[in-house]
């Protein structure tokens, strides 16, 4: 039956860019280095580059930008279609505006990680770039935010739901479940994949998601009903507008990504620990952190939908199937004053990486072969 699943992940889900789009290389002193058309890592920049091996021998690639700055690591499970060398300028650029360490990684048969991706794969690869930050870098778990892109939003999950002193979580574009991108099933099958509506209930920290209302690929559904089921809610953010592969292109995605990293900052570690004994939120005292922190009930925010001119970033494009329904919660813009120019200075950086990248026209982020097949 495991293998059964394991073939079925991969004839859905899987579709690494070929050829990969970077190259690794040594330095003098011996040292990896990534080199690509997108981007060239310069000698005196603040990452590093390594491979690790993981529990199904695979050995994947790694990449850690350092912050002096920062406080926090993410963790960073990036969107199908896509591999470091294409997210190598959108992680620097995260790490610089947001004030963290960043660990980014390669899933096994993606860029120049060894094997071919499964979903069981795609949980050792995670499990191994977590192994890194903590045994490399000396990172601790409670130091630790995950963050999933679309089908990164797999084994995002199924590790966070075995971290009980993680910081937070951070949903981009999430799926309910494999299956549940194509057909409106109403229960997981056992060969369905990356089963997170069945997971998300288990993760006791808080959780951000971030989804666009129209969203071609993933409907904005998914990203709705994950944050309903999870135990600790942050205020979720419906980009107005946007799809499954711009949202880095909206100034609120810099911006509300910062506001969720300043309220995580500001909450006590024991309080951590007593949401993963107990499930229930429990409000920071500092009360700008306490506003950001949704009870269950709250309306949540909406954006303006106003965007930067879209360019493709790290997932494909394909008229999605799912029927599961969704109201969209209107909401009013908001009107943020506090540090404009710098914000969008910031953004503009960004979104000027998102838009160098300018890759997933043509593949699917999840997508059936020949069902014959099957």
């Amino acid at each position: 039956m495991g293998n059964a699943t394991s073939s079925m992940a991969s004839r859905f889900a899987f579709f690494p860019p070929d050829p990969p789009s970077y190259n690794l290389k040594s330095d003098d002193g011996g040292k990896l280095r990534i080199s690509s058309e997108v981007c060239d890592q310069r000698e005196d920049d603040e990452v590093e580059v390594m491979k690790v091996v993981t529990k199904r021998g695979n050995s994947i690639v790694c990449m850690y930008v350092k912050n002096k700055r920062a406080t926090l690591t993410l963790l960073y499970s990036h969107g199908n279609a896509a591999d470091i060398g294409h997210m190598y300028p959108i992680f620097t650029q995260l790490s610089l505006h947001l004030r963290l360490n960043l660990m980014g990684y390669d899933y096994s048969g993606y860029g120049q990680s060894s094997g071919k991706a499964s979903e069981q794969d795609t949980y050792a690869d995670i499990e191994a770039a977590y192994r890194c930050l903590k045994e490399k870098f000396g990172v601790k778990e409670e130091d630790i935010i995950l963050y999933g892109q679309s089908v990164g939003s797999g084994p995002t999950l199924e590790l966070a739901t075995r971290l009980p002193r993680l910081r937070a979580v951070i949903l981009h574009s999430p799926i309910m479940s494999g299956l549940r991108v194509m057909y409106p099933v109403k229960k997981s099958f056992w060969f369905d994949i990356y089963k997170n509506i069945d997971k998300i209930p288990l993760v006791n920290c808080p959780i951000l998601v971030i989804h666009g209302t129209e969203d071609e690929v993933v409907d904005v559904s998914h990203g709705k009903t994950l944050w309903e089921l999870s135990n600790v809610k942050y205020e979720p953010l419906w980009i107005k507008g946007g799809k499954h592969c711009n949202l880095e292109l909206y100034p609120e995605y810099l911006r509300h990504l910062r506001q969720f990293i300043s309220a995580i900052e500001k909450l006590p570690l024991p309080s951590l620990e007593e949401n993963a004994a107990d499930h229930r939120t429990t409000p920071p005292d500092d009360e700008k952190a306490k506003s950001s922190i949704v009870q269950l009930g709250e309306k949540p925010r909406c954006s303006t939908g106003k965007r930067d001119k879209s360019r493709l970033s790290t997932d494909s494009k394909e008229k999605s199937r799912t029927s599961t329904r969704s109201t969209d919660r209107s909401g009013k813009p908001r009107n943020s004053t506090d540090h404009i120019d710098k914000a969008r200075n910031s953004f503009d950086r960004l979104g000027e990486m998102v838009r160098s990248v300018g890759l997933c026209a043509s593949v699917d982020c999840i997508k059936p072969t020949v069902v014959s097949e099957v």
